[in-house]
């Protein structure tokens, strides 16, 4: 059978191993299992129920709910019935929302918590094409116009299985299946859509560079609003993979433990915290501690290097790494569940740095690149074949050139079929050649592995004429255990200056080490010593910067940058216009 469609390839899973767990989900503190019949039979019944609702082809419906069973099973069910599925990130504000709904034109909205249910109704008389607000999974109607999630299933008992039949043999490989609209860290989100043919491609194409083996399991805790989760769990449906999902966004260290993925997808934000920590907590240790795990860390790193070079690593070393593995970094491991044999880090760059620390440690992350336009993968590092520091080569039928000016361009199959209500943006966005543009600026190697080395529209131009990837100065800074954030700046400024906030913890643990009295995150922030502190890790950055990128200036911010206070996106991306713009008057001060 060739697989034409998503729902194509979903009914084919649920057909070849009806009887194999799909999903896992944790309730009253026990972990519950359904298989893919019963995936099969719950996707159905919202399919029905759809359709009962007077849902035509090409209709828009959101979700707007946390990462979770139903959402997946929502989703399902819009496709199956030959609607378009539109994911709202639970963490957007109510005017947030409102946009998105009325720019895709929903006619339906599944929410799953009174709170969403709240943003919905204190923006719907803006919203005339919204018809119905349907409760995911709650037993009764927090408004009169609400329909309760068992009420909303029951509507599709008198449709037909025919009739279902009949709407999946009318959905096309060149209809839409998704539109999913972009993080906006420069303005407006856009609405990329996206085909079944496309994305299916793309998570065929993804699966066969990854190393998957059917017995694997995995954890999922990103937002599936986002293309790159929600890639993910189609990629996983494609190959029959088995997938939890977390309780919370609180509970994934516990989650982790607990399910003991083979692999899982996630943001480099989350090892930088996890690094951060691991750190911290060798730093308090004794004398001892901290150098036998120097040393450990030492030999994982001369490990890690022959590996990536793919050279023989003496028998000695590996010896020498299986003690440390069991004895001193098993913790670590243990803490990701155990039996890890790769993750994926995307959605931001990642540090170099942190990628060859965890890999010392037994940890390997695969770095890889892809945006919502082309389905989330473009390239990735192979579990058999990495190099730290890039992203890979390209996956199978996707081509990867770099332009005269430096900006990275992708073409294939996955390419997205343009932006919603968007005729012009489309246009700028993909050549008459079909060459989609990045906006990512990079180099290839010998090896065909691509290195990202800036944004293009984040490119510093200083008043002297110098070009300058702020990425570069942001990483040399995150390399320091006590900044957890960075923002470089200085664009047709004479010099470059930088925003920082405080790793706290471990700016804590050195006042403690000190003898200085520790404070609260806004005072370590105008605390003399702290400064001082600061002051040397920025002259660690600079010394492997040139003369035109070291940072001249810095200040301390009394926050971290965060989605609730608006500078990051719900990707955890940095909104660099609105930190800039809101530390306008601090920036300018270094100029004076």
């Amino acid at each position: 059978m060739h697989l034409f469609t998503l729902v194509d390839s979903f009914h084919k899973t649920c057909k070849d191993i009806p009887d194999k767990i799909a999903y896992r989900y944790k309730e009253e503190n026990k972990w519950h299992a359904i298989t893919w019949q019963q995936q099969f039979e719950a996707c159905r019944k919202i399919s029905k129920s759809l359709i009962a609702l007077g849902v035509s082809k090409g209709a828009k419906i959101n979700i707007l709910a946390q990462t979770s069973l139903e959402w997946v099973q929502c989703d399902l069910g819009i496709l199956a019935c030959g609607a378009v599925s539109v994911g709202v990130y639970p963490s957007s504000l109510a005017a947030d929302c409102r946009y998105i709904i009325d720019h895709c034109g929903a006619e339906i909205i599944f929410v799953d918590q009174q709170e969403q249910v709240e943003k919905i109704l204190e923006v719907r008389n803006d919203l005339p094409a919204l018809k119905h607000i349907i409760l995911m999974n709650m037993d009764a109607p927090a408004t009169t116009d609400a329909l309760a999630w068992q009420d909303f299933l029951e509507m599709g008992a008198e449709v037909s299985d025919g009739i279902l039949e009949e709407r999946k043999k009318n959905i096309h490989p060149d209809d839409m299946a998704f539109i999913v609209y972009t993080s906006g860290t420069t303005g407006q989100p856009k609405g990329v859509m996206l085909s079944h043919h496309a994305t299916l491609f793309t998570y065929i194409a993804a699966m066969n560079s990854c190393h998957l083996l059917n017995h694997y399991e995995t954890l999922l805790f990103l937002p599936l609003a986002h293309v790159y989760a929600r890639g993910f769990i189609y990629l996983c449906i494609v190959k029959g993979i088995t997938t939890a999902f977390v309780e919370n966004v609180n509970t994934v260290g516990d989650n982790l433990k607990e399910i003991k993925p083979h692999f899982f997808v996630s943001v480099p934000r989350v090892f930088e915290k996890i690094q951060e920590k691991i750190i911290t907590e060798v730093q308090a240790g004794s004398p001892l501690k901290k150098k036998v795990f120097n040393l450990g860390l030492k030999l994982g790193l001369q490990k890690s290097k022959l590996l990536q070079q793919k050279e023989t690593v003496p028998n000695l070393l590996l010896f020498k790494c299986a003690f440390f593995d069991l004895f001193v970094f098993s913790k670590i491991q243990n803490a990701l569940g155990g039996r890890l044999a790769w993750t994926v880090a995307g959605g931001a760059p990642s540090d170099k740095n942190m990628l060859e620390f965890f890999h010392a440690c037994g940890i390997l992350i695969l770095e890889g690149i892809g945006m919502t336009e082309n389905c989330s993968f473009s390239n990735v590092n192979r579990f058999d074949n990495y190099k730290f520091g890039t992203v890979g080569s390209p996956g199978p039928g996707i081509e990867v050139k770099i332009s005269n000016n430096g900006e990275v361009l992708t073409r294939g199959e996955n390419t997205m079929m343009g932006y919603y209500k968007d005729s012009i943006a489309t246009g700028e966005a993909i050549d008459n050649e079909g060459w989609l543009h990045t906006g990512d600026i990079g180099e290839i190697d010998e090896d065909g592995f691509l290195k990202i080395t800036d944004r293009k529209k984040n490119i510093i131009v200083t008043s002297g004429g110098k070009n300058i990837a702020p990425l570069k100065i942001e990483q040399a800074l995150l390399n320091s255990p006590f900044v957890s954030q960075a923002l470089a700046y200085g664009d047709r400024k004479k010099y470059i200056t930088a925003l920082v906030t405080l790793n706290a913890e471990a700016v804590n643990y050195w006042c403690h080490y000190t003898g200085a009295s520790q404070k609260k995150l806004e005072d370590l922030c105008s605390d003399s010593g702290a400064i001082q502190l600061i002051a040397d890790e920025v002259a660690k950055a600079n010394k492997g910067l040139a003369s035109f990128e070291s940072i001249k200036q810095f200040r301390i911010l009394p926050y971290q940058f965060s989605i609730e206070n608006g500078f990051l996106t719900p990707t955890l991306k940095l909104k660099r216009k609105v930190v800039i713009e809101k530390n306008r008057a601090v920036l300018e001060k270094m100029y004076q």
